[in-house]
């Protein structure tokens, strides 16, 4: 049992990467056996296709970054500190990935997205429960923010939304010129979108 994990383990860590590297569309099962090291056949012993896979690596994705996510937006800081740790936190990511393997990543949802949602209705309809899965943390976070009166905004779903695409977009920006200081505009952008009463200066690192 413990070696039949092991094998799709493998097979979930080699389409992560590669992916990340090459996209989903160029991505074949002889070259994710070859890079996980086990047989063809294990492939299929696991996965019923090459969308199948993709739905697995989206949701391991999830599950580590839903976990990130939770411990700082559900953390004990003030709202808008628990946002700005978010945003802190996904430049460290997207910073220590390039240092890695010299390029920025960006974001699998985002990539995946632009790459498959007109192509892969189930693929599709998952990225839509991620990011709306997102949103409502980032809801219930400025919800919370209304409520001490440290921001303006009416409609919170909406402002979670202009948020979550604010983070997609510097992302996106990041990978395509490879450069993380694209990220260093999301905290003040964020304070724009709520429009925060107060200014919340970054805290020293």
């Amino acid at each position: 049992m413990g070696r039949t994990s092991d094998a799709k383990e493998k097979i979930l860590s080699a389409a992560h990467s590669l992916i990340e590297l090459h996209g989903y569309s160029a991505l074949g099962v002889a070259e994710i056996c070859k890079t996980a090291g086990v047989p063809k056949g294990s492939f299929y012993y696991f996965f019923e296709s090459k969308e199948a896979l993709a739905l697995a690596v989206l949701d391991e994705q999830w599950a580590v970054q839903q976990s990130d996510w939770t411990r700082i937006l559900n953390s004990d800081a003030e709202p808008l500190e628990r946002l700005r740790q978010l945003f802190e936190e996904t430049e460290a990511e997207q910073r220590a990935g390039q240092q890695s393997c010299g390029t920025v990543s960006g974001c699998m949802f985002g990539n995946l997205t632009l790459e498959m949602s007109n192509q892969t209705e189930a693929v599709r309809k998952h990225l839509q429960e991620i990011f709306d899965a997102q949103v409502e943390m980032v809801d219930s976070v400025i919800t919370e923010a209304l409520e001490r009166g440290e921001v303006t905004v009416t409609d919170t779903r909406e402002a979670a939304r202009s948020v979550v695409a604010q983070l997609e977009g510097q992302v996106l920006f990041a990978k395509l010129y490879n450069n993380t200081s694209q990220l260093s505009a999301l905290w003040t952008n964020c304070l724009a979108l709520l429009g925060a009463r107060r200014a919340q200066a970054p805290t020293d690192a």
